[in-house]
């Protein structure tokens, strides 16, 4: 992938979003400002994205971004929230290697004056600037952030898809199920490999077997590029199947290294970080069958055909639709909780998030109409995720949620095999 062709792209999307916020003192006369619900009062909702135009997970971007924006566009044509559309203003997030963008990123939001921030993508690049985010008193919502380290880590900090507790039992129960018992890992040393390692490691060593490779100590640099040595050491480790646990910049010369050393790729994993829809042509394609009947972990219900159709209307490029429903199902919980706290400032969404959530109990419900009428008739909602995320956990991190396989067939797209439900632990 062409880091300077993505670093263009992430100049114009700099610029590409300019908004005028209406001053608002939160008066009754204030223009911009409707009684609500409750008998408050509420300001338009401006809300940020910090999500990966360009870099090492710039394949995630586009299907987060329509996540946000189907969200807004369903609030708005029901009227909106507090009787003004609802903004969003777009940043990149780029990845952990060029962190001066998503700080740019945030600054830029921080400054405009948003009240949520929808974002990162990476856990490394979320470690930069939830911060600066949560200490400005903005809700940060990540729809993608698996790292463990980030349980909890602020009262202002959220996200929509589980801790790698999830994913990484998930993904070692599917290696054991499939009778391996020696496993080796390929794993970059960033908090999003090494957390996800540590959670295999640990369900694969329960079950009785050993990891052979890629233990602590054998993690490869975020910026290798030469991988002959690494695959060479990991297949003389006599591995019954590797999982890979990376980015996507590392995984097209990992894969092409593991089939020229002769490696039987249907014993090969993948992960949310890299589970891509790598073809047969192009920088990121491979010779057909190389990927056949290997497989991959995805966080999140699989999307409908209803929703998918939806995220299409919104981006028809898409060619991925990977945490665009939990993209949409942070937009909505933001504007909810602001629904029902009465205004959109940062900490009244905050202090309504696990309530709109589910987390209290309520009235089930689905999408912007059927919620926010149930909150503006008085009542207690759940919202249910289209993600399949349960109410948010004391420590602000779904307390359910469904990871699906994934199988590679012989043109090297993946399809949707079968989803396992898992609970999220708290410390």
């Amino acid at each position: 992938m062409n880091r300077s062709t993505r670093a263009g792209r992430a100049l114009a999307v700099a610029g590409a979003v300019a908004l005028v916020l209406t001053a608002c003192s939160g008066g009754s006369d204030d223009a911009g400002a409707e009684e609500t619900a409750d008998g408050g009062t509420g300001e338009p909702l401006l809300i940020g994205t910090v999500l990966p135009v360009t870099g090492s997970l710039e394949q995630l971007g586009p299907p987060e971004i329509a996540g946000v924006d189907l969200a807004v566009q369903e609030i708005n044509e029901a009227g909106g929230l507090f009787g003004a559309d609802v903004e969003v203003q777009h940043t990149d997030s780029s990845d952990a290697k060029n962190a001066s963008i998503a700080t740019a990123s945030a600054q830029e939001l921080i400054s405009a004056g948003v009240s949520a921030i929808i974002g990162a993508a990476s856990s490394s690049v979320t470690l930069n600037i939830v911060d600066d985010i949560t200490g400005a008193g903005i809700v940060q919502v990540s729809p993608a952030n698996t790292a463990t380290d980030l349980s909890g880590y602020a009262d202002f900090y959220f996200r929509t898809a589980p801790p790698d507790s999830v994913q990484g039992d998930v993904l070692g129960n599917l290696m054991v199920g499939d009778g391996a018992s020696n496993v080796g890992i390929l794993v970059f040393n960033d908090s999003y490999g090494t957390s996800l390692r540590d959670v295999v490691e640990g369900v694969v060593t329960e079950a009785g077997g050993t990891v052979v490779y890629g233990t602590s100590g054998q993690e490869f640099d975020p910026d290798e590029t030469n991988f002959a040595t690494i695959v060479a050491d990991a297949i003389a480790a006599g591995p019954d199947a590797i999982a890979i646990l990376t980015f996507t910049d590392q995984t097209p010369p990992i894969v092409r290294e593991l089939a020229a050393q002769g490696w039987d790729m249907s014993k090969t994993y993948f992960v949310d970080g890299n589970l891509e829809n790598f073809g047969t042509d192009g920088a990121t394609g491979f010779p057909a069958g190389t990927l056949e009947n290997a497989q991959g972990t995805l966080p999140g219900a699989f999307p409908s055909e209803e929703f998918q159709a939806r995220l299409l209307e919104v981006d028809p490029g898409l060619t991925g639709f990977s945490y665009g429903p939990e993209a949409y199902d942070a937009t909505m919980l933001v504007a909810l909780a602001a629904l029902k706290g009465g205004d959109s400032s940062g900490e009244t969404i905050q202090a309504n998030m696990a309530a709109v959530s589910g987390a209290d109990g309520g009235t089930d419900c689905t999408g912007w109409e059927e919620c926010s009428q149930l909150l503006e008739d008085g009542e207690d909602i759940a919202y249910q995720a289209v993600s399949g995320v349960g109410p948010f956990n004391d420590a602000n991190d779904p307390s359910s949620a469904f990871i699906g396989i994934y199988q590679f067939g012989a043109d090297n797209m993946y399809t949707f095999n079968r989803s396992e439900e898992g609970e999220v632990p708290e410390d």
